[in-house]
């Protein structure tokens, strides 16, 4: 079981070209949980962010909700199985990455309902 902790807010996943500049304002000022996080490939640049904070030249993905494993994670990365498995089988979409620290999971907000519940079902406790 993972306790897990529902983020405020909307976040967005966002494509850039490859050399792109990042806007400041994504690192710049996050407040408490705001969770930024960029992948670069020579094919672009990939961005999750809060979606206030989408870069305006970005392609952006539908709104997602993100949810953190709050509780310490081992080896971030082995949860993820756990949390995407519930997911997949109740057929809810999810983007993961992980942290030195934890794992996250990215869901559709218009899905966020049926997310947190295929997750409790799962044995897991979400809050917020």
């Amino acid at each position: 079981m993972l306790d897990i902790a529902l983020l405020p807010g909307e976040y967005a996943v966002c494509r850039l070209a490859a050399g792109t500049t990042l806007p400041y304002a994504l690192s710049s000022g996050l407040r408490g949980t705001d969770v930024v996080t960029v992948s670069w490939t020579a094919d672009g640049i990939s961005v999750i962010c809060p979606a206030d904070r989408a870069p305006a030249q970005a392609v952006v993905e539908t709104t997602w909700r993100c949810l953190r494993v709050t509780a310490p994670v081992e080896l971030p990365g082995t949860s993820l199985a756990a949390l995407v498995n519930p997911l997949a089988e109740a057929r809810v979409s999810a983007v993961t990455f992980s942290t030195f620290d934890t794992d996250y999971l990215l869901v559709p907000a218009v899905r966020l309902a049926e997310g947190t519940v295929a997750l409790q079902r799962a044995g897991h406790r979400v809050t917020g």
